[in-house]
C-alpha cells in the first residue's frame, strides 16, 4: 500500500507541473502579464485559495458575530507582518537549521534555494507542508479566542488570503518590471537590497514597520556594507565541510551572483 501511495503522489505532482510548469521560470525574464498567468496556475496559490474558501465555509457553518468576525480578521491582518518578520529573521535566516540532518532539507527548500537564485519562481513560494501549519498556528488560536470556531475559521481565511497578497507582491519585487506606483517601487527596492546587497536587514515584504522598530531597516544600499553571504546566507564551503547536509542536497556550495553562475 505505501508503494501505491507514493506512486499516486508522484503522478499528482507530475500532473500539477504539466503544461505551464514543465519548464523553469525566472521572474527577471518575465512580463507582468506572464506573471499573472503563472501566479494563478501555481499549485501553492491554488491550494491557499481553496483552503481559504473551505475556511470561509466553516465560518458560514459556525459563524461568529459580526463584531467578532471583523475583530478576528483585523487581528489576523495586523499580526501577520510581525509573524513574518520573526520567521524570516530568526528561522529562515537562522544558522542552526543547516546543522541538523533532519532540518537541513527544509531550510534548503524554504529559503536557501531562494537566496541562491532569488528570481527563480519555482522556489519563491514556500512548501505547503511548512506554510499551512504556520498560517494556522499564527491565526487560528487568536481567532478562536475572539469568536470560537467561526472566529478561528475566518482568521485562518484572512491569513491565507493575506499570504496570497504577500506572495504576489513578492513576485512583483523579483519581476523584470518597474512599478509606476511609488509604494510598490519602494518595497521592491527594499527587497532587492535584501537579496542583492545585505541580507541582514529589510526582512519585510510589504510592511517594514518591524524592521524599523528592531533596527534592521535600511533605505539605501550605502547605509550597510555589501554582504559576502547575501546569496548563501552564511552557508559557506567551510561551514559545509562541518555540516554537509545542504551541500549534499545542492551538489556543492555555489558562490557568486546567480545569473553569472547560470551564464557561466
Amino acid at each position: 500500500m505505501p508503494f501505491f501511495k507514493d506512486q499516486i503522489a508522484v503522478k499528482t505532482t507530475e500532473s500539477m507541473r504539466a503544461g505551464f510548469w514543465n519548464r523553469s521560470h525566472h521572474l527577471d525574464r518575465m512580463t507582468l502579464r506572464e506573471l499573472w498567468i503563472a501566479y494563478f496556475q501555481y499549485p501553492a496559490i491554488i491550494a491557499y485559495l481553496a483552503a481559504a474558501a473551505g475556511a470561509i465555509g466553516v465560518w458560514a457553518w459556525r459563524p461568529a458575530t459580526p463584531v467578532q468576525t471583523l475583530a478576528a480578521m483585523l487581528v489576523a491582518t495586523l499580526v501577520y507582518p510581525l509573524v513574518w518578520y520573526c520567521l524570516h529573521r530568526w528561522v529562515l535566516h537562522s544558522k542552526w537549521m543547516w546543522k541538523s540532518k533532519l532540518l537541513a532539507p527544509t531550510w534548503k527548500r524554504i529559503h536557501y534555494d531562494h537566496h541562491q537564485d532569488p528570481n527563480h519562481l519555482e522556489v519563491l513560494f514556500g512548501g505547503l507542508h511548512t506554510t499551512l501549519p504556520t498560517i494556522a498556528a499564527a491565526t487560528m488560536p487568536i481567532g478562536y479566542a475572539i469568536g470560537g470556531i467561526g472566529g478561528a475559521a475566518i482568521a485562518m481565511a484572512t491569513g491565507l488570503i493575506t499570504t496570497c497578497v504577500y506572495e504576489f507582491f513578492h513576485c512583483i519585487q523579483h519581476l523584470a518590471y518597474k512599478p509606476k506606483n511609488k509604494w510598490v517601487a519602494s518595497i521592491k527596492q527594499r527587497h532587492m537590497q535584501h537579496h542583492f546587497h545585505n541580507e541582514n536587514g529589510n526582512y519585510g515584504i510589504t510592511n517594514y514597520f518591524w524592521d524599523r522598530l528592531f533596527g534592521t531597516f535600511y533605505e539605501k544600499a550605502g547605509e550597510r556594507p555589501k554582504s559576502p553571504t547575501v546569496f548563501n546566507l552564511g552557508y559557506t564551503q567551510e561551514v559545509a565541510e562541518r555540516y554537509p547536509y545542504v551541500s549534499d542536497l545542492s551538489g556543492g556550495v555555489a558562490t557568486g551572483h546567480p545569473r553569472k553562475r547560470q551564464n557561466g
